[in-house]
């Protein structure tokens, strides 16, 4: 790794972490009032994490598609590349409820924070029961009028990697009676899946024309994963650059 580049991504891993602690104490009154404070301070805490990111490592961000993505309820399912989609994606889609693992609640001020802005944590180890469960809190936000946000590969995938789509979006997809905007995005690129380095360049979040309700569970998952995965190879490629990606 170049001296630069370590030196970027040091700072800007200390000014997360610290920018992190600083925000979740701060907005601790937030857990006891009304759901919009607790979104004001997610979106004042992303706004941060990406000021960082363009003034310390030279990283911009690039929205395409955003005409696709409707006001109000819908199922959005994004590519998950990256720590950062987890962060910057909620502000981007306008503060939905993500679907996310029930461990994530047991950190502390993270996890109150998760709980308290009416997000759907699962528990992957449940089975049925926990498809089951998703579903029911999915319905309950979009009942509310909020989107709702899934990775439906679960987990993040390194750029160029492949792992199978889980039947957790199909099972909302499918009881929800929305229509489905797939997201692709590149973010692995500029903050790769567990590294420590962060290279300059640009992450592109591209929302791409919505599935509409109604699909049977096959072409619906098949329509989903190449939508999303055709994309994402796309961006991929048009970001990457050698320099940026030497060891």
């Amino acid at each position: 790794m170049r001296p630069l580049l370590w030196l970027r991504s040091a700072l800007f891993n200390l000014f997360f972490y610290v920018w992190t602690a600083l925000v979740a104490i701060l907005m601790l009154p937030a857990l006891a009032m009304p759901r919009t404070l607790g979104l004001f301070a997610a979106r004042f805490w992303i706004a941060g994490v990406n000021l960082g990111l363009r003034l310390i490592c030279g990283v911009r961000i690039e929205i395409k598609g955003r005409h696709h993505l409707p006001d109000g309820p819908v199922l959005i399912a994004a590519k998950h590349q990256s720590a950062w989609d987890t962060i910057a994606l909620l502000a981007i889609c306008g503060m939905p409820a993500v679907v996310l693992k029930r461990e994530l609640t047991w950190i502390p001020f993270y996890g109150w924070y998760i709980l308290s802005t009416g997000n759907i944590p699962i528990d992957r180890g449940a089975g049925a029961k926990a498809l089951k469960d998703m579903v029911k809190q999915a319905k309950a936000r979009i009942a509310e009028g909020r989107a709702v946000l899934i990775f439906p590969q679960g987990t993040r995938v390194a750029v160029g990697a492949k792992m199978p789509y889980q039947p957790g979006v199909a099972a909302i997809y499918g009881q929800l009676g929305v229509p489905c905007v797939p997201v692709a995005l590149n973010s692995g690129i500029v903050w790769p899946r567990r590294a420590f380095r962060r290279p300059p360049g640009t992450i592109t979040v591209e929302f791409l024309a919505p599935i509409p309700p109604g699909l049977r569970r096959e072409p619906f998952m098949t329509t989903l994963e190449a939508k999303i995965e055709a994309a994402s190879d796309a961006l991929a490629a048009v970001g990457r650059r050698p320099q940026d990606m030497a060891p």
